[in-house]
């Protein structure tokens, strides 16, 4: 009978911890999940800080360059998907389309020195950059977000708890697109 108790007590014991380790497994899955949820906020922060700004530029430059029509209309879809966007990929994705969409208009400047002389652009121009720092640095903060979730839930016997709680991996992220990779074509 003594054996019987001290085997029960010992069971017992072995469930509490298994148990105390995967509660304490999904806790620690539900404070990185919102930490990933409040990553994506400072980005989505960031990236309306920029998408805000562009149709101040877009006006300044049709003021001298009225006749690129399809870059300012570019532009434009880019930024209403990306404010239509329900989610971080499909934010991601538009967001893309809006880099590729504002490094053409920067093309366009080229093409016109009095514009960069002048001053209202310039501002903009130089809020512009500092706000793509603040999306630089958001865009790195969320992925280590993201990439420190994937790890621990990656990891045993946290993918236990992850499987018996229904987490699933997250792969939004941020990614370099291959036309980014390139070096530019210069011509002399």
């Amino acid at each position: 009978m003594k054996i019987l108790l001290v085997l029960v007590g010992v069971l017992l014991l072995v469930g509490f911890m298994v148990g105390g380790s995967l509660i304490s497994a999904r806790n620690e899955l539900v404070a990185q999940s919102e930490a990933i949820n409040g990553s994506w906020a400072q980005v989505d922060v960031a990236l309306q800080r920029r998408a805000d700004l562009i149709p101040n530029l877009v006006e300044t430059v049709k003021g001298f360059a009225a006749q690129e029509k399809t870059v300012f209309a570019d532009l434009a879809n880019a930024r209403a998907a990306l404010s239509g966007a329900r989610n971080p990929q499909e934010a991601i994705q538009a967001n893309a389309r809006l880099d590729s969409a504002l490094s053409r208009l920067l093309v366009v400047v080229e093409n016109y020195p009095q514009l960069r002389s002048n001053e209202n652009f310039l501002r903009l121009q130089d809020e512009l950059a500092g706000t793509e720092n603040r999306v630089a640095v958001e865009r790195r903060k969320y992925n280590e977000t993201v990439q420190k979730y994937n790890t621990y839930l990656q990891q045993f016997p946290n993918n236990l708890a992850a499987s018996l709680f229904n987490f699933q991996r997250n792969d939004a992220y941020f990614k370099t697109e291959d036309a980014a990779r390139a070096a530019p074509k210069v011509k002399f």
